[in-house]
């Protein structure tokens, strides 16, 4: 019960705001700063040696367009990405796959993967409400999601993806850039994980397209296509945005070692 209800509280912050704040600060030299000291979110975006944008950083989810208002969520309902969706939009699901959701959604998400320390996987790795690290390499990105340490590697070598991959948690995944924008090319899903803590499926057959572009040095947008013909009728696309969490990193953060959350609440 304690795990549950851990889960419940981060999952809720989750829906509502950003995690705006770890205890770990370290005033980073390489953070633009306003006058007063602070740091500038709205300054130029970094570049890379080779003159690509830097998405590398600490990163937090901005609250969703449809996300309900902050501290009304008092049933510790899980956050769902329709909150990222315009209003009255509808996720296109099979039939399937709809009664799935609305089973597990009546079921307050219970048996989500991440009640168990299971992995949240894409994209609810990066929603639930925790934040993720992108650190920049020449030959490959790695994204680091601070919530039980997990981690995915996005190839950027030129390699294109197996022709028989063994089906994991977070897919096989290569990266490019398009202009500015760097595109996340993932496929080789199991079907363990759902979408997000309330519940939405998918299949082995999930395919999914990230397209990060940072817009200054706070800020990056996240568009992401969801593409599964055995869960979906069409692939369809919701859209994120990020903000940068500076002067800090990420700490250790599984089942019996959660911290995060009392410090996040406490500020």
């Amino acid at each position: 019960m304690k795990l549950l209800l851990t889960h419940v509280v981060i999952l809720t912050m989750g829906t509502l705001t950003p995690a705006a704040a770890q205890w770990i600060n370290y005033p980073s030299p390489s953070t633009p700063r306003t006058a007063d000291g602070k740091p500038n979110l709205s300054g130029a975006a970094p570049k890379t040696p080779d003159g690509k944008p830097d998405i590398a950083g600490i990163w937090s989810v901005a609250p969703g367009v449809s996300a309900p208002p902050p501290n009304s969520n008092t049933a510790g309902i899980p956050g769902k990405i329709g909150y990222f969706l315009p209003k009255n939009s509808e996720i296109p699901l099979q039939p399937a796959a709809a009664a799935l959701y609305r089973q597990r959604t009546n079921n307050l998400g219970t048996g989500r993967p991440s009640q168990s320390c299971l992995p949240h996987s894409i994209p609810d790795a990066m929603i639930y409400g925790g934040p993720t690290k992108i650190v920049s390499t020449p030959g490959f990105t790695l994204i680091l999601y601070e919530e039980f340490n997990h981690f995915r590697q996005v190839f950027t070598d030129g390699r294109g993806h197996p022709v028989d991959p063994v089906p994991t948690w977070f897919g096989y995944s290569i990266g490019k850039w398009e202009g500015d924008t760097f595109v996340v090319d993932s496929r080789g899903f199991n079907d363990k994980s759902w979408m997000d803590d309330s519940g939405l499926p998918h299949t082995e057959a999930l395919h999914t397209i990230e397209r990060f572009r940072r817009v200054d040095f706070g800020h990056m947008e996240l568009e992401l296509t969801i593409d599964d013909p055995k869960a979906y009728t069409r692939p369809w696309t919701v859209p994120f945005q990020l903000v940068l969490l500076p002067d800090t990193d990420l700490i250790e953060s599984i089942c019996d070692n959660e911290k995060d959350n009392a410090h996040m609440t406490a500020k």
